[in-house]
């Protein structure tokens, strides 16, 4: 007989940095005074307390930050000794003719075998085609050929780049991050909601349920403004194809960690128990290559 999976919980998108170890320009930003601290695995298990669907914090994704591979070689040092980080979505300079090289000393290196995933921010790249470069794509074809994924961080403007993405490099798998960023706040929904789909319809993409309580009003959101954009995910790429992610300690900005755990329970009320388990914790075991439970 085979048994039920594990009813674990896996945070696939969350953050760690130490300010006295490796300065966060982009925390200067006044709007993020609240969040300029280090923040630590400790603080994570401290903070991380509200079950989802009965199910309590087992393992995570810690994810880059800033555009320095000595932080991805942070974090990947860090997973090797913290039994709470499971995979590293590390960076590298995808444009860098050397990028084969690097990816390589980082994956021989300490805590080398956690790197699972790429991400640049390419949020805050202004070239319109910047994933369709030719230097990128070199880049990504490097990461495809170690066995690494993409994680695809755009604004919901970007999506198109995105889109293209998925049609070129079919045999590439895709997470995109944050849901493309919906505009919430502004109940602009229709430009993202199509190109969402066109996305999800390449099968080697995926989706985190992740950083929307930040792109609703800070003070103000509830779960019906996120309901929406939940029923879209939950449509177009189905449960085997969306995965849990916090965004903390970013989430703080907008409830925290426990705020969006409840929000989510409250989103998974008419969802059957393997449709929560992949949500959960299964998809992002099979994107990240985890440790498998069952």
């Amino acid at each position: 007989m085979t048994s039920a999976p594990a009813p674990v919980l896996i945070d696939a998108h969350h953050h760690l940095w130490d300010l006295d170890q490796r300065p966060q320009p982009w925390l200067d930003d006044p709007d993020l005074t609240s969040i300029r601290r280090t923040f630590t695995p400790d603080d994570l298990r401290s903070t991380a307390t509200r079950p989802i669907a009965g199910r309590h914090l087992h393992g995570t994704v810690a994810v880059q930050c800033v555009p320095e591979v000595p932080e991805t070689e942070d974090l990947l040092a860090l997973a090797e000794r913290e039994p709470l980080i499971e995979a590293v979505v590390g960076w590298a300079d995808l444009t860098s003719p050397a990028i084969g090289d690097t990816l390589d000393r980082l994956l021989a290196g300490p805590g080398g075998t956690y790197l699972r995933s790429l991400r640049h921010l390419v949020q805050g790249e202004t070239e319109p085609a910047w994933l369709q470069r030719p230097d990128v794509e070199r880049g990504l074809a490097a990461a495809r050929d170690r066995g690494l994924s993409y994680d695809v961080l755009v604004r919901s403007h970007q999506l198109d780049q995105a889109v293209r993405l998925a049609e070129r490099f079919p045999d590439l798998p895709q997470v995109l991050n944050h849901a493309g960023k919906p505009d919430i706040a502004g109940r602009e929904l229709a430009t993202w909601r199509e190109q969402v789909r066109r996305l999800a319809a390449h099968e080697h993409v995926f989706c985190k349920l992740s950083g929307l309580i930040t792109e609703a009003d800070h003070d103000s959101w509830t779960t019906s403004d996120i309901r929406p954009v939940w029923d879209v995910l939950l449509t177009s790429f189905g449960p085997d194809r969306l995965m849990f992610g916090s965004d903390w300690p970013v989430a703080n900005l907008a409830g925290g960690w426990n705020r969006w755990a409840a929000t989510v329970d409250e989103l998974l009320t008419d969802c059957g128990e393997s449709e929560i388990h992949a949500l959960l914790a299964g998809t992002a075991t099979a994107f990240y290559r985890l440790p498998s439970r069952g």
